[in-house]
């Protein structure tokens, strides 16, 4: 289990990106919230005013001279207040260590953002419905942190994204939620994937290439060819070469379809959420100061290795179709999208 807040990672071209650290700046800071800049090379300031903090990046980014910005967001899930860091990096910086290049974090200690503690009534106890309440509680959260950072307007200038528990940007089937502007192009997620684990490079560095550039780098790697996932099924152990190869050959909207029959929760999740949803309304009710008379109910630790095993692999996965033509596919950051990826290949005959 992670012991770190999530991270969610955007890449953009370094001639938009002040405007991509913009637009997502103004998206995700509560407007009573202090922001606190500090440059690479110390220049800095403290305001209330996001145009004085825009200002002073526009006259000093450049070169080695990066964006660290510190503010305060509003989850639009759970309505809960919590610290954010966005920072924003050159084309310079990436060359000599791939941080980004836009990266935001969400909280500053695990517990900003993860519930580790959940109310419920009196009576038999379910790990399994806590767990899955405990999904129902970020699960929202992490869609639209991540929507806040690659699409806080209909600009398109983030071509994908993605988040994670751990603190670098992996390939994406080992992220827990990943963003791409063109649904069209979704394959890419499997062809970066490849490229990364295969030729051992790092996913921000290669995140801005086209398709045909990444489906080129696969296509020249050698007959056969498999990279290892973080799974033990047999069937689901490695990716292939070839897999990925008649991944970017099916008709997008057919790739888009089988992941989105694969997306079914299984039987385990099935019996745990109707408990869940009144767990969840519980909590709901327990904040809401108007509720009225609410159930006897105490407090209970999620964060047992029993709640956290049957997330890692029970939690859902969710293929979210966007009106401006992209899409995001999640899961809770203590899984990854491999057995998503997995189940859709396997039905369409895809797996090699």
């Amino acid at each position: 289990m992670s012991q770190s807040q999530p991270w969610f990672y955007a890449w953009c071209d370094e001639a938009e990106r002040l405007d991509g650290f913009a637009a997502a700046l103004s998206a995700l800071v509560n407007p009573v919230a202090l922001l606190s800049l500090m440059m690479s090379h110390q220049q800095g300031c403290e305001t209330r005013s996001v145009e004085e903090v825009l200002a002073m990046i526009r006259a000093h980014f450049g070169e080695t001279n990066n964006a660290h910005l510190s503010s305060g967001v509003k989850l639009n899930g759970s309505e809960c207040a919590i610290p954010f860091g966005l920072k924003c990096y050159t084309d310079e910086s990436e060359r000599l260590h791939p941080w980004g290049p836009l990266r935001l974090t969400a909280g500053s200690r695990k517990w900003d953002f993860y519930p580790y503690e959940l109310a419920v009534s009196r009576g038999p106890r379910s790990v399994e419905a806590e767990a899955a309440a405990a999904y129902h509680v970020v699960q929202g959260d992490i869609e639209d942190l991540l929507l806040r950072l690659c699409a806080p307007d209909a600009s398109g200038r983030v071509p994908t994204g993605a988040c994670t528990d751990k603190e670098d940007w992996l390939a994406p089937v080992a992220m827990c939620a990943t963003y791409n502007a063109n649904a069209a192009e979704l394959a890419r997620d499997l062809a970066l994937s490849w490229v990364s684990l295969h030729h051992k490079e790092s996913v921000p560095r290669i995140a801005g290439m086209s398709l045909s550039a990444l489906r080129a780098r696969v296509d020249a790697a050698p007959h056969g060819a498999r990279v290892p996932m973080n799974s033990t099924s047999e069937l689901t152990g490695s990716l292939s070469r070839e897999t990925v190869l008649k991944a970017l050959a099916t008709p997008p909207a057919t790739l888009l379809e089988a992941l989105e029959a694969a997306a079914v929760p299984d039987d385990a999740w099935r019996e745990a959420e109707p408990k869940a949803r009144e767990l969840v309304e519980l909590r709901r009710q327990l904040d809401d100061e108007d509720a009225g008379e609410v159930p006897p109910a105490f407090w209970v630790d999620v964060t047992t290795r029993g709640h956290t095993r049957f997330l890692e692999e029970h939690a859902p996965f969710h293929v979210r179709r966007l009106p401006s033509g992209g899409v995001v596919l999640a899961t809770h950051p203590y899984r990854t999208l491999w057995p998503l990826w997995a189940d859709a290949l396997f039905v369409l005959g895809l797996m090699s």
